[in-house]
């Protein structure tokens, strides 16, 4: 693999090294050993596909006039892309700082944390330092390779993600919309970040890989669609294009919402939430530490898997709670999986599922009168899986071109494509563990047992709804 010197200049710099330090599939890996790649080497594979993408639309289609300045943005939008991810990756940003914001809210304490906080913010904010820190080591660094300002806010555009259809961006004119669709495709999913961690976390898990992103590569093409240009593909690939989405509903549903990584990221996120005012001693009561590490680049830039090290090997009384769970990790005391259920097409909200499970332990009955079940011992979790467009199907929002009409794409119609496929495309899951994993082997039986036979006379009762 080559990469351009300014990719490389990009590569050797500490905000980017330390990618090497955090799991690509964060929790996964204590499930999947060989699930030990990290977000360094998939950033690079992105980079990589990203200029193969690019320059293969440049070198098919000159009218496009992709300059070199494009294809060098695209490539260091994919290098940079997951600058921004925290410590087990999505366990950070999708789990526990929204739940240190709650507690915040919660205690009526100054919430600086912005809506909906992802790592894409992050990513932007990581690669403005690493923009900073090259002009400190030599002012023209950039420029030197052709690269001005609004290429910088290009960058950083590809890196947020931005719908094609809106076509609100200021690093590129209308014309070159497309090149939004590289990356992070908000369209229609298609991306180089997937084609790239399909195939790794594929290779790593163990998992066959039916997508062949090196055939959908050739058969890309841009055409203007409804007043604008956006990445099309052939007619025939349209099977290709939807193994590409089933893919991702595999690896969510065999691995990603694993029974037991799901509950182990669960434990790492509430070890992470209970350290967060303790971690680093020598602050005021009321400051939460970790979670203020998104504040800025340089903070941030130290914020790793080494944290979970950190707690383990600490010595300080504050943090015993936290300590105490992530030794429950190592040591396998997980809580135990009581059973799993597709819930009905109805809609159920996760409030109202909790509310009638806890009636539903209160109301039973158990079979073994020295046995009691209550119903704060057993969670439940509701899980989604998709195709990539939560219940619609990811095909209808592709554009698709024929042999004969090269430069004239629409949307594939539906005799068009094979009647095997799904007639839904999103299910939600229900999954009920027992957590008190303390005691008496024999009277944890007993009661896993009796909240075996709990859940599935909940099942039958379409969940307390009948």
């Amino acid at each position: 693999m080559e990469l351009h010197p300014l990719l490389v200049k990009i590569t050797d710099t500490p905000q980017f090294q330390r990618l090497r330090h955090i799991k690509q599939l964060g929790g996964t890996y204590l499930v999947y050993p060989g699930a030990s790649h990290n977000r360094f080497e998939h950033s690079l594979g992105v980079a990589y596909l990203a200029g193969c993408l690019v320059k293969a639309l440049c070198d098919n289609q000159l009218e496009l006039k992709i300059t070199d300045e494009d294809i060098l943005c695209v490539q260091i939008a994919g290098l940079c892309h997951d600058l921004g991810h925290g410590p087990f990756s999505h366990v950070f940003d999708g789990l526990v700082i929204p739940e240190v914001k709650k507690i915040k809210q919660s205690k009526g304490l100054p919430d600086d944390i912005p809506e909906k906080w992802k790592h894409e913010q992050m990513s932007v904010l990581m690669f403005d330092d690493i923009v900073k820190s090259l002009k400190a080591e030599n002012e023209d660094v950039l420029k030197e390779h052709g690269l001005d300002d609004k290429d910088v806010i290009f960058i950083k555009e590809l890196i947020e993600g931005a719908k094609t259809s809106e076509g609100t961006y200021e690093g590129r004119d209308e014309d070159k919309s497309f090149l939004y669709e590289i990356v992070a495709n908000k369209q229609n999913g298609i991306d180089v970040d997937k084609w790239d961690y399909f195939a790794r976390d594929c290779h790593h898990l163990g998992i066959r890989n039916s997508f062949d992103h090196q055939r959908l590569l050739k058969f890309a093409r841009v055409c203007e669609v409804n007043g604008r240009n956006h990445i099309c593909f052939r007619d025939k690939e349209a099977d290709n294009v939807y193994d590409m989405f089933r893919t991702r509903y595999t690896l969510h549903r065999q691995a990603y919402q694993h029974k037991i990584c799901n509950i182990i990221e669960d434990m790492f996120a509430e070890a992470l939430v209970r350290a967060d005012r303790d971690l680093h001693e020598g602050k005021p009561e009321d400051m939460l530490k970790i979670s203020e590490a998104i504040k800025t680049a340089e903070d941030y830039s130290k914020l790793t898997d080494e944290i979970f090290e950190q707690i383990l090997s600490s010595t300080s009384d504050k943090l015993k709670e936290s300590r105490d769970i992530l030794n429950k990790i190592i040591r396998r005391k997980l809580p135990k999986f009581v059973g799993e259920a597709r819930l009905s097409e109805k809609h159920i909200s996760k409030e109202e599922l909790k509310k009638t499970w806890k009636a539903a332990v209160e109301k039973y009955k158990p079979t073994d009168p020295t046995v009691s079940l209550n119903a704060d011992d057993l969670p439940v979790y509701v899980v989604d899986l998709d195709h990539g467009m939560k219940d619609k199907n990811p095909i209808e929002n592709v554009y698709f071109y024929s042999k004969r009409k090269p430069n004239e794409a629409s949307v594939i119609k539906d005799h068009q494509l094979s009647s095997f496929l799904p007639k839904r495309f999103n299910e939600e899951l229900v999954r009920v563990y027992y957590k008190n994993t303390d005691g008496n082997k024999e009277e944890q039986m007993k009661k896993m047992e009796e909240a075996e036979k709990c859940f599935q006379i909940w099942c039958d009762s379409n969940f307390g709804l009948q």
